[in-house]
């Protein structure tokens, strides 16, 4: 299941996450209350199960600040080539 939203992990069952999408490492991350209970969005489920608090949505989550900061980035350049143009 791909996560929805940023979240904090409140009951969770041998819970394992791909954070490849965000991280680009291919390990799964093991997530329990103790040791790091922040889930992200777009990031996969592949094992066991869990509650979440969600924390941010939309723009707001992680995901979506990467997504603005490259889509801002990506203007930027194309500003700089339309003002090399003139």
């Amino acid at each position: 299941d791909l996560l929805p939203a940023d979240g904090i992990l409140i009951q969770g069952n041998d819970l394992k996450l791909d954070e490849s999408s965000l991280t680009g490492e291919s390990d799964q991350v093991r997530k329990s209350l103790d040791k790091d209970p922040m889930l992200l969005s777009g990031t996969h489920v592949m094992e066991g199960s869990g509650r979440m608090v969600v924390s941010a949505v939309g723009l707001n989550s992680q995901t979506g600040i990467i997504f603005t900061l490259l889509g801002s980035s990506e203007h930027d350049e194309e500003k700089k080539v339309k003002k090399g143009k003139l």
